[in-house]
């Protein structure tokens, strides 16, 4: 007998109020006419694996997981990809037919899909790029990049302790400079990445000195909000190419869709302005 219920998807963390997927998955079941509802599930440590464990039987296809349950997630599933394994953190579930659960991380893909959109002439093979961070949205990053084949990635986070750990999880592509000479390392880069949470609406600006940016680097901040932030400002007075953070919400949300309701969406200015209401 064909199963006739109508798929369930949605994005499960603690808060939750505040994500933007909702709306984003929303726009496109409406727009592309799928009988489908995405929801956001707030949930508690103690209830994680209870609930997720539950919701296929609820009709529920997968999910988006957010903070703080990227790394928790790894221990529930029953598989988890080759690529959610190195970045040690998983952004999206599938619950199949045969009842298992699968775990992937589809933030690298987000973020490469974004930049090629905002920075169509980035050659990535051009020259080293930086990163700023090095919790689990710089191993997200630094993963696609050395699989893009950036020769060289220059991390650079306040505690280098945690730099030299990713460093050693990715192998000599990656160099750890210190957070003091961040200023420095910009001036050979041909990408500049902030994956931090430094510049953020709320939160301290990232006071890095850029005055040795070249007009030929593109520069990049995960940061959405605001979705100018001050070192997209100062890149731009500077001449760089500059891509704002919101692409990469956009885009990362691209595959668990398409595996979820069987279709694949396009990322264009309306899914834009749906994240942005």
């Amino acid at each position: 007998m064909t199963d006739m219920r109508i798929p369930l998807a949605g994005v499960i963390g603690h808060p939750i109020a505040h994500s933007k997927s909702p709306f984003i998955h929303r726009h496109w079941l409406t727009t592309m006419g799928i009988s489908g509802f995405y929801i956001p599930i707030d949930v508690t440590a103690q209830d994680l694996e209870t609930v997720i464990r539950t919701l296929p039987k609820a009709g529920f296809v997968g999910l988006n997981v957010t903070i703080p349950y990227k790394e928790a997630v790894m221990s529930i599933a029953d598989k988890v990809t080759d690529r959610a394994t190195l970045i040690g953190a998983a952004n999206t579930l599938i619950f199949r037919a045969d009842g298992l659960i699968h775990a992937d991380n589809t933030d690298g893909y987000g973020f490469i899909s974004n930049l090629r959109e905002g920075a169509p002439d980035w050659d990535p093979t051009a020259g080293p790029a930086v990163v700023f961070g090095a919790g689990g949205a710089a191993r997200a990053v630094v993963a696609s990049l050395a699989e893009a084949g950036v020769p060289q990635i220059i991390l650079t986070n306040r505690t280098r302790p945690r730099a030299e750990r990713l460093k050693d999880d990715f192998g000599q592509r990656v160099v750890v400079a210190d957070w003091v000479q961040a200023g420095n390392v910009v001036e050979e880069a041909r990408l500049v990445v902030n994956t931090t949470s430094l510049g953020m609406q709320g939160q301290p600006e990232l006071r890095v000195p850029l005055d040795g940016l070249s007009p030929d680097c593109v520069v990049t901040d995960l940061v959405y909000t605001p979705l100018k932030t001050r070192l997209l400002q100062t890149a731009e007075e500077a001449g760089c190419t500059i891509v704002d953070g919101l692409g990469m919400l956009l885009h990362q949300a691209v595959p668990g869709f398409e595996r979820w309701f069987g279709q694949r969406p396009v990322v264009d200015e309306a899914t834009r302005a749906a994240a942005l209401r």
